[in-house]
């Protein structure tokens, strides 16, 4: 902390405009901190024009606000689907994905600023603080961070909403008073998640009213739909013909999706701090690219490639969800990606219809399908069914071997 006889240091702080954020924002100027906001606008709904006028307000000296929506889906996203990842086989990284752009940011403006301080609003107890640190050490390894969640000057004055309120109430903090709903949420362009309150209690049902980017199933109106979408090497590039950028590729999908209900789980998870938390979370256009490329590439992959590639992506959807975007381990796994995705290249033909992706076909020029080898008709000379005999029993030998020791040790 600096001292009040010193240079007032700089803090870049990862601002959204909540009351948590808003007031961190003061409680570090009180502290004595020159404290720079940055938000990244990765597709959350936010009034981004008045953003900066409200870190001001809050004691604020600065306010970046960065578009990082097309390197987010480009660079983190795009990624994640080309993996096919799914932390615990199920969760598709929505915000693990965010927080190491945003962070990546964040340091490029403390550089900027000469800011020796990072600070962040999440809590002791979730990933996020981890993501954020993680990134920050890496690409800025000298940097501080400022956790007010984890110092008790902070959390045992503020515990709670009710003295943050009361906290913003006393400083002229402004602050739009709503509502609470009985949990919280996260959003960006590839999901919307909901964590605490009422969840709390795994066996208690989410609200439908919850929902933001998808239907409840019951509410679907919308018919059975057809879709088409283009790959180039890995990379979703083009929705029924129509070649976009990522962000609007990802963004006309949730569009799609959204409307019949595609991409909504409820999931208990295992956090890396170690303790089990619920979330609900919802995924359309991301369900629907990742049911489309692993589709593609059974056709275009090789058997045992395909293979390590699955194995390899159970460590890269932990890497992501842990926090170390950043790390050797992962820069050499984008490297056996990049290899793997070389012939990724078609066209997947999906339908849609009430909560399900439908695949209903696949076309490229580096398919490794052969109708000639695998149709069950006449073989034309392509494979000859004879050699199968020597190849089970080639594959047998070690099954045969240890039948027969066995035999002689049971005698």
């Amino acid at each position: 902390m600096p001292s009040a006889a010193s240079k007032r240091e700089k803090v870049v702080l990862a601002y959204s405009g909540g009351l948590d954020t808003s007031v961190i924002v003061r409680w570090l100027e009180q502290k004595g901190y020159d404290v720079i906001c940055f938000c990244a606008n990765v597709g959350q709904e936010e009034k981004y024009k008045d953003l900066e006028a409200k870190a001001l307000n809050s004691g604020g000296t600065k306010c970046y606000i960065r578009d990082v929506k097309e390197e987010f889906v480009r660079d983190f996203v795009f990624p994640a689907i080309a993996w096919n990842a799914k932390y615990e086989g199920r969760y598709l990284l929505g915000t693990s994905l965010a927080r190491p752009v945003i962070a990546k940011h964040m340091v490029d403006i403390a550089k900027k600023e000469k800011a020796q301080y990072i600070a962040h609003g999440a809590t002791g107890k979730g990933n996020d603080q981890v993501r954020f640190e993680l990134t920050a050490y890496a690409l800025l390894p000298g940097v501080k961070i400022i956790a007010p969640w984890r110092d008790p000057s902070f959390n045992t004055v503020i515990k709670g909403r009710a003295e943050a309120i009361e906290y913003a109430a006393k400083w002229g903090i402004p602050i739009k008073a709503t509502k609470k709903d009985p949990w919280s949420s996260d959003d960006n362009l590839l999901h919307i998640s909901f964590e605490a309150g009422m969840l709390e209690d795994p066996a208690v049902r989410p609200l439908d009213r919850m929902a933001q980017k998808t239907l409840p199933l019951e509410k679907v109106k919308a018919k059975r739909e057809k879709l088409s979408l283009d790959f180039v090497e890995g990379v979703p590039v083009a929705v029924n013909g129509k070649k976009l950028k990522p962000h609007e590729l990802l963004d006309e999908l949730n569009q799609i999706g959204g409307k019949h209900g595609i991409g909504r789980i409820d999931m208990v998870e295992s956090r890396f701090v170690g303790m089990k938390s619920r979330g609900v979370y919802e995924t359309p256009g991301g369900t629907i690219l990742l049911a489309a490329h692993q589709d593609l590439e059974a056709l275009t992959v090789g058997r045992d490639l395909l293979h390590t590639k699955n194995t390899l992506a159970v460590r890269w959807a932990q890497l992501a969800y842990f926090g170390f975007w950043y790390c050797e381990e992962k820069e050499a796994l984008d490297a056996f990606l990049a290899v793997s995705q070389r012939h990724v290249t078609g066209r997947v033909n999906l339908e849609l219809y009430r909560g399900n992706v439908i695949v209903a076909g696949r076309e490229s020029a580096h398919s490794l399908y052969d109708a000639a080898i695998a149709s069950m008709e006449a073989d034309g000379g392509a494979y000859d069914q004879a050699d199968a005999t020597g190849f089970i029993r080639l594959q047998a030998l070690p099954l045969r071997v240890a039948a027969r020791r066995a035999a002689r040790l049971a005698k």
